[in-house]
């Protein structure tokens, strides 16, 4: 099991597939660099050569991956807040940000319904 920027991949999985499990390489991205570096795509994550993984830890380490990208998507999120757009309002309330309506849907960004007073509540008497 070979370990690339803090992740390590599955060996049993074809390489193309195996990239993809750091978190801002796609399966473009992946297929991209394994042609620059001239790696078959096809083999297993385990049988690649050590030469083949320094290389590809040398260009995967050009990339913006795992945490340096979620910082950046961070800070461009609280930058939308910060300067008051419709995008960063969204974002504060926890509303889908793209467009879609939230009047019936969006229930994975919005939560369990919150139902109001349906519920009754009946006093005890102390």
């Amino acid at each position: 099991m070979i370990r690339i920027a803090g992740v390590p991949l599955p060996g049993e999985k074809h390489i193309i597939i195996a990239l993809t499990y750091i978190k801002g390489i796609g399966l473009s991205t992946a297929t991209s660099i394994l042609k620059e570096l001239k790696i078959d795509e096809n083999i297993k994550a385990d049988d690649i050569s050590e030469e083949d993984q320094a290389r590809l830890r040398a260009r995967i380490e050009k990339e913006e991956i795992e945490g340096e990208l979620t910082r950046r998507i961070s800070m461009d999120v609280k930058r939308l807040q910060d300067i008051g757009t419709l995008r960063g309002y969204r974002h504060r309330r926890k509303l889908p940000v793209r467009g879609q309506t939230s009047r019936r849907n969006a229930r994975t960004k919005r939560g369990k319904k919150k139902t109001g007073l349906s519920g009754r509540v009946s006093l005890t008497k102390t």
